[in-house]
């Protein structure tokens, strides 16, 4: 059963990656990708990102609004020990396991006061401080290396869960089916979360995925596979307790799919959700304005106090700006220490 308190709390994370991820669009600037091609900066690259942005973000930047109540969800039943690995789209699980908002936004900026000095920007948040234990450019990559701690915890005899969140894409690699196989395998506590949005980049699932649920997959290597409405974050987090204190208690890992949508566009200079028509009827389920009403119905929380939840949340989001633009770049000495 949810306390109270860990609703409004889950309510405040999720907030804080939507008006995180609204405020980085003001940042990023898609006018440059549109200009690039006449302009001084240089060449579009064949997969359309815009690398010389002018904006204060530049690079790729991948966003998770309407997603919110899967890593919130998730994180909520996790311990600072624990480990998560994120995909390209990975500021939300960042913000949801604990990593400051400032350290986030000053590194999307590339700045040093970010959580990797400014090294990493947006698909490699890393702080391994609150168990984030990195963003990855490579589809499905993570759900290999969440086998790291996930063996080292084991070998220990210590409680700690590896969680890999990735996408409906990153099921139909390779390394799905080898990390799946030899977690199961040796019995590793991991939770692999597929968030489902229906999209792998533009791909639509319908023509990608043999079967309509990727749980399913789970019965092929002994686990079990569950699938839990990604819109409701209560309901994400009572499935990802079940799976979590099985990890914990030895008896290895299990597969939950999280449907759910992303209500923009794939990255940031396509801005447009691909399919309008389709977005609009899922942001009338938009997961933090249908847990707000709930918690106003249940007389958990107010209209008024959610207002005032909000307001603190685009607080702190300012003070995060404010310490992010003023975080100074990287020196070129800096880099040399961390890159080379």
């Amino acid at each position: 059963m949810v306390s109270s308190a860990e609703c409004v709390e889950m309510l405040q994370r999720m907030w804080r990656i939507r008006l995180f991820e609204e405020r980085l669009k003001q940042f990023y600037n898609y006018t440059a990708y549109a200009n690039l091609s006449s302009g001084p900066h240089g060449q579009l690259g064949d997969d359309g990102y815009d690398f010389a942005s002018d904006g204060l973000i530049g690079g790729a930047v991948h966003l998770s609004i309407g997603q919110e109540a899967v890593s919130v969800g998730v994180c909520s039943v996790l311990d600072d020990a624990d480990s998560i690995f994120s995909s390209h789209r990975s500021h939300g699980h960042a913000l949801a396991k604990g990593v400051p908002v400032k350290k986030a936004l000053a590194e999307l900026m590339g700045r040093e006061g970010g959580c990797c000095h400014g090294c990493g920007g947006s698909m490699h948040l890393f702080d391994p401080e609150h168990g984030m234990l990195g963003g990855n450019g490579i589809i499905g990559a993570q759900l290999a290396l969440a086998l790291g701690p996930a063996f080292a915890a084991k070998y220990r005899g210590t409680r700690e869960v590896s969680v890999p969140f990735f996408g409906d894409g990153g099921a139909n690699q390779g390394t799905f089916n080898e990390s799946l196989n030899l977690a199961a395998l040796w019995k590793l506590p991991v939770v692999f979360v597929c968030e489902n949005n229906l999209y792998a980049n533009s791909t639509p699932v319908g023509i990608a995925l043999a079967t309509p649920d990727v749980a399913d997959r789970a019965a092929g290597y002994g686990m079990p596979g569950v699938v839990v409405d990604g819109q409701d974050v209560r309901a994400v987090h009572e499935a990802a307790a079940t799976a979590v204190s099985r990890a914990r208690e030895g008896e290895g890992p299990t597969l939950l799919e999280c449907k759910t949508y992303r209500f923009e566009g794939h990255c940031g200079v396509s801005a447009q959700h691909q399919n309008p028509e389709e977005c609009a009827r899922w942001r009338q389920r938009d997961p933090v304005v249908l847990f707000g009403a709930r918690l106003a119905q249940e007389g958990v929380l107010s209209e008024s106090g959610q207002e005032e939840l909000r307001r603190g949340v685009e607080a702190e989001i300012d003070e995060a700006e404010n310490y992010a633009k003023h975080s100074p770049y990287p020196t070129p000495e800096l880099l040399a220490e961390l890159v080379l």
